[in-house]
């Protein structure tokens, strides 16, 4: 009895204490992952400086736009099919050794076997 009295002493002390506690959200706002587009089949994205970039092929104003590509920004490293271990140089679709480039305008441009491949920065807001 002492014993059981001693454990919900303890207990009760223990569950004052979390008034202190501060707790975050589960959902915080902030720029896209690749867990976020991972779940569509369709999805093809590659992440540079932590950033998502979505393929902007199908989307009408990026057809309309002329651009002036600049320098190599990066280069596809690895393929991953999952969010887990999905980095900076990661794509899901563009080949290992694939070059991505920037432009005067808001596209990036990945070259696969000589064809210019537009792909947008995803950021929130």
């Amino acid at each position: 009895m002492k014993r059981l009295f001693i454990v919900t002493v303890t207990l009760l002390s223990m569950l004052a204490g979390c008034d202190q506690i501060e707790f975050t959200p589960a959902v915080q706002n902030g720029n896209p992952t690749p867990k976020d587009f991972l779940d569509n089949e369709d999805a093809d994205i590659f992440v540079l400086d932590g950033m998502v970039y979505s393929n902007a092929e199908d989307v009408d104003w990026v057809l309309e736009t002329e651009y002036v590509m600049g320098e190599e920004i990066g280069e596809i490293k690895k393929q991953a099919t999952s969010s887990f271990g999905f980095n900076d140089s990661t794509s899901n679709i563009l080949p290992v050794g694939t070059k991505i480039y920037n432009t005067n305008s808001p596209l990036y441009i990945a070259i696969v076997e000589g064809k210019e491949i537009p792909y947008l920065k995803m950021v929130e807001g």
